[in-house]
């Protein structure tokens, strides 16, 4: 095998330690792909004219729902027949805990499935929408322009997991992922994602720099879910099945769910193209 074609991919999972405890890259990067979002929306607030007390609660909502929505997500999607097998393990889908012979272990939470973090953070935002008296589109919207900053980051950590991986290639190009004891090539499905991402973003802030007067139509909550979900839907296509009952099947579980995402966000692209919300003067 040329290896000269090949990354050899064996970094440490974590960046440094801090009084004894480990900082992992997946912990900061998810902090910093949060953080990203918080300031873009905080930026957005400010354009619309939106009192900056009514933003400050909408950063707790959010990460609230979506780590809840995460986790039940991993939990009921891809092994609800652990989870729901005991009620011991049924505890452990709720807290960062694992039973084990020796007591308990804490463990953080192992397994976070991005599709039910989106439907966490949607019930997140309608409950805030609710409680602050914020358009719910409008907050969407905002929200919706930079959800790919939080995506990107999150593929980054789990690459620096080495986690989520790709399919061998079959060639000598690709990354060789040494800590799961492999000497061949896969492909880097979590890079992939990440740069595209990182691409949805540029674009979204781009047609929101030119189009804030879509602000509200469910456009750019639509563009957000639709490109997002129907990359994810391809590029699943390159990746290795993540739990046992995904082999044989001819789309996997993040392909079937995948496809009801992409569609609402095909509808909201187009029923916000034609109801255009012209309540912020373009710049």
């Amino acid at each position: 095998m040329n290896t000269f074609l090949s990354v050899i991919w064996n970094p440490s999972s974590e960046l440094c330690r801090v009084f004894g405890l480990p900082l992992r890259y997946y912990s900061l990067l998810w902090v910093v792909g949060l953080a990203a979002a918080y300031f873009l929306v905080k930026k957005f607030y400010k354009d619309r004219g939106i009192k900056e007390e009514t933003f400050e609660p909408l950063f707790l909502y959010c990460f609230i729902s979506i780590l809840i929505g995460c986790r039940l997500g991993h939990c009921i999607f891809y092994q609800p027949e652990y989870y729901f097998s005991s009620f011991q393990h049924f505890i452990e889908m709720l807290l960062p805990i694992e039973f084990t012979p020796a007591g308990v272990k804490l463990v953080g939470y192992r397994g976070l499935a991005s599709h039910g973090g989106t439907i966490g953070i949607f019930i997140g935002i309608v409950l805030y929408c609710r409680k602050y008296k914020v358009k719910l589109l409008e907050c969407v919207d905002m929200i919706g322009v930079a959800t790919p900053s939080t995506a990107a980051c999150i593929r980054l950590g789990n690459l620096m997991n080495s986690e989520i991986v790709g399919k061998a290639t079959g060639t000598d190009w690709g990354f060789i992922f040494v800590q799961l004891g492999e000497d061949f090539p896969r492909h880097p499905a979590q890079l992939y994602e990440a740069v595209a991402y990182a691409v949805i973003l540029v674009i979204s802030l781009l047609i929101y720099r030119k189009h804030k007067e879509l602000v509200g139509t469910g456009f750019y909550f639509g563009f957000c879910l639709a490109t997002i979900f129907i990359f994810r839907f391809f590029v699943e296509f390159c990746k290795e099945v993540q739990v046992d009952f995904e082999k044989g099947m001819a789309l996997d579980m993040g392909q079937l769910l995948s496809i009801p995402f992409a569609v609402v966000g095909v509808y909201f692209v187009i029923r916000g193209l034609k109801k255009r919300v012209g309540t912020v003067p373009v710049k």
